[in-house]
């Protein structure tokens, strides 16, 4: 028989609490970008911003549907998607693994990480001269260029990421007699990862940069050759829209990243945000 007491039923579970709309991170975010683009509107509208100077963001949207109608945009981010890809590829193949067999022992690290530091300490824009004459004014030196700069991200986080796991751990494997690519695969990558997706978020902001210089060399297509044509034309508008179509692109990869550093780190107690 059941007696009423008047009071509500306990509750099973605790309901999530919802965050407002306007307090969430995405929200949060966008406001900085979004008072600078006011500001730049009316200073460019007041006059405070010279026309030739700085453009508009009206003037610069209106540049880049310019370009868009043309076709030439869609043709340019196939060409520039394609160096990055490629140098990407490679210099991510490069550091990960020469971070992987200097971090694995005394001898790897005492022969290459010495010549990686030096060669780490040349600009890297530096390089566009001996580049050219090494492979010419083609494809290959602009994707040389943006693998060199891939490379030292991945290759400093990776080499830190192993020498930072537990040594009992690695000696534990040794006793269970894993092999080199069983270490690797259950050890080692994982315990390294979050140093890893650092490297690679910082490597994929570098290979974007790179590719801006690397475009500058005799570029006959892609982005670089829209800005270089424009700075000829002194098309400001249409100038700094290509800069903003890489700020665009760089944003658009970190943001890939970090989705994927949440899935891949959610063992962590508290995965990165």
């Amino acid at each position: 028989m059941l007696v009423e007491t008047g009071r509500d039923p306990a509750p099973t579970a605790r309901e999530p609490a919802r965050t407002p709309g306007r307090r969430r991170p995405g929200f949060l975010r966008a406001l900085a970008p979004l008072a600078l683009l006011i500001a730049w509107q009316i200073g460019s509208q007041s006059g405070l911003l010279s026309e030739r100077t700085l453009p508009a963001p009206s003037v610069v949207v209106a540049a880049g549907l310019e370009v868009y109608r043309s076709g030439a945009l869609g043709d340019a981010l196939l060409v520039s998607g394609q160096r990055v890809l490629l140098g990407f590829i490679l210099g991510a193949a490069l550091g990960v693994g020469l971070g992987i067999v200097a971090g694995l022992g005394r001898l790897g690290e005492y022969v290459i990480d010495p010549p990686l530091q030096m060669l780490r300490t040349v600009p890297l824009f530096g390089l566009i001269p001996l580049f050219i004459i090494w492979f010419g004014i083609g494809e290959t030196p602009k994707v040389y260029l943006i693998a060199l700069g891939v490379a030292f991200p991945l290759y400093l986080n990776t080499f830190s990421g192993i020498r930072h796991l537990d040594p009992k751990l690695l000696e534990l494997s040794r006793v269970l007699g894993l092999s080199t690519g069983e270490r690797l695969r259950t050890l080692v990558i994982p315990g390294a990862l979050p140093q890893i997706l650092v490297g690679l978020r910082q490597s994929l902001g570098i290979a974007w940069l790179s590719l801006i210089v690397a475009e500058q060399i005799n570029a006959s297509e892609g982005l670089g050759y829209i800005v270089n044509n424009a700075r000829e034309f002194l098309r400001t508008d249409i100038v700094i829209f290509g800069l903003i179509v890489y700020g665009v692109l760089g944003l658009i990869t970190d943001s890939i990243v970090r989705s994927l550093e949440l899935r891949a780190l959610r063992w962590q107690p508290h995965p990165p945000r």
